[in-house]
């Protein structure tokens, strides 16, 4: 009986010694708008670029200091492919795409097709809760798409994952 009980003793002190980790508790929300592009004219021999934001906001409910790894991602919209994203009048389609850089060779997407997520990293605290990560989202309509007169919406996704 002795030894069982310097057995449980010896047990509990093992299990002292593990050092306890708090998860911290987080909340993220995020909000975007899409580029407005405006009257895009067929003759013009230069695209047509709008800019947007995108922006996400985590708070520490609880818990230690934390960091916050959060990665976006965008979905296709209508035309199924992140090579060339399309706007539907209709029948009609308008290409266009979203992208990182100013330069338009990074497209916002979920990693396949040619495309990249995005990312961040929030470091919370008790004494600072809140961070904001915010990015623009650069468009471009190419030049010269032969298309009919109306007014041509796409709905893209956004994901954070964090």
């Amino acid at each position: 009986m002795k030894r069982r009980g310097h057995l449980l003793s010896a047990l509990a002190t093992a299990i002292a010694l593990v050092p306890y980790v708090a998860n911290a508790a987080v909340t993220c929300s995020v909000s975007a708008n899409g580029p407005a592009f405006g009257v895009y004219n067929p003759l013009n021999a230069t695209p047509t670029y709008a800019n947007s934001t995108v922006q996400v906001s985590c708070t520490l409910l609880s818990g230690g200091a934390t960091a916050v790894t959060l990665v976006s991602s965008y979905s296709t919209g209508a035309s199924g492919s992140y090579a060339l994203r399309t706007m539907l009048s209709g029948a009609s389609t308008l290409g266009y795409n979203l992208y990182y850089d100013a330069a338009y060779t990074q497209i916002r997407g979920n990693g396949t097709g040619g495309s990249l997520t995005g990312g961040a990293t929030l470091n919370l605290t008790p004494g600072n809760p809140t961070q904001t990560a915010m990015g623009t989202i650069y468009g471009r309509i190419p030049a010269g798409q032969d298309v009919a007169a109306g007014s041509y919406t796409d709905t893209i996704v956004v994901t954070i994952t964090y």
